[in-house]
């Protein structure tokens, strides 16, 4: 089907930054890991409006409290903060400061709404950047997106972008985010840690089409930490308890995807060099001793069994668990060359797997 010149229009603005903005990262050797937390609105925009908080105050308070568990058990971990007090911070100066420092994660924070004159749900949810799949989630976008309309020129700035029209989001549609496995990875353990740990409602891990997250270059995630318009929500998230309960959550979830960023660094970076080699191969389960590596590929809170479809026809595979989570692994090698080549077979299929270390049949981590 033909596009219309304003659809063009939007392809254009989509693919704009791909042509003439390139951000490189920089070798992961030589700096720290740096993570970006986004406590949306301040200033002038208080975000959304409950009985007797703004979601401004909410999500500054949970962000920093977030950033200083990272900083007080992560000394290798460079914490930025988009905001850190009651200011107003443009959209695409969120972005900005992420992609200036090269940063390997991006964290934005927000509270939930709905009109008024509707009953307000409960519950958390975790979107990464895609098209919408359903209203809700356009709603939320368009929610989250208004906050342009504080800025000056804002439809210059954003191309003609209007937040409170359904066609402006055609842009999301074109859109192929190379981050996406990565950030419904972090998203997921985020979401299961939001549920399990600090007992909110589930309202599941989703797409839709954010501006600050379709400008940053890195994996990244947008936290709705709650329904501000629920009265009863809105005291959880207002509360001390409640708002250092969300950002242990979220820094749980953090924690998980740093070790396996870890995991993953340390065997491409290093080669394999500083593994132990052997000429041994593939072993079976009851052969396992010593130096081992898998290729972990699968994340759930399901317990699956060999043959599900959801392995994608990989047999047979393993798994271990952390805490309630399976975390599905394929092949056994004590050879690190090996364990490339089985790594190359699994992300055919799976595009963000990695290689990790077992020793006497324990997780290395």
């Amino acid at each position: 089907m033909a596009l219309h010149r304003k659809q063009l229009f939007f392809l254009f603005w989509i693919l704009m930054p791909a042509l003439f903005v390139t951000v490189q990262p920089l070798p992961a050797q030589n700096r720290k890991f740096t993570v970006v937390i986004d406590p949306g609105h301040g200033g002038k925009d208080p975000g959304a409006v409950g009985s007797s908080s703004k979601e401004k105050d909410i999500v500054l308070s949970v962000g920093l409290k977030l950033g200083k568990l990272i900083e007080n058990n992560h000394p290798d971990v460079n914490v930025i903060y988009t905001r850190k007090d009651d200011r107003f911070v443009e959209l695409n100066r969120r972005a900005a400061i992420a992609n200036k420092a090269h940063a390997d994660l991006f964290i934005s924070l927000h509270c939930n709404a709905l009109d008024r004159r509707r009953t307000s749900p409960q519950g958390v949810e975790t979107f990464v950047l895609g098209l919408h799949r359903s209203k809700d989630n356009l709603d939320v976008a368009k929610a989250e997106n208004s906050v342009i309309m504080y800025e000056e020129d804002y439809s210059v700035k954003y191309e003609g972008f209007n937040p409170n029209e359904p066609e402006s989001y055609i842009i999301f549609e074109f859109m192929a985010n190379e981050f996406l496995d990565r950030s419904v990875y972090f998203a997921t353990m985020v979401q299961n840690q939001l549920v399990t740990n600090s007992k909110r409602i589930n309202r599941n891990v989703r797409q839709a089409g954010f501006l600050v997250l379709r400008e940053v270059a890195m994996p990244s995630v947008l936290v709705e930490l709650g329904y501000i318009s629920n009265r009863e929500e809105e005291k959880y998230l207002k509360s001390g308890s409640g708002q250092s309960s969300l950002a242990a959550s979220i820094y749980n979830g953090f924690k998980e995807y740093k070790r396996e960023y870890d995991k993953k660094s340390y065997v491409f970076t290093n080669g394999g060099a500083q593994h132990p080699q052997s000429q041994g191969s593939r072993l079976s389960p009851e052969a396992v001793s010593g130096k081992e590596y898998r290729v972990q590929f699968l994340t759930s809170s399901r317990k699956y069994e060999n043959g599900a479809s959801v392995f994608k026809g990989l047999t047979p595979v393993d798994y271990y668990t952390d805490g309630k989570t399976y975390k599905y692994t394929y092949g056994r090698t004590t050879n690190p060359e090996e364990s490339r080549k089985l790594l190359s077979k699994v992300r055919r299929h799976f595009k963000d797997a990695f290689i990790i270390e077992f020793e006497n049949g324990e997780r290395v981590k």
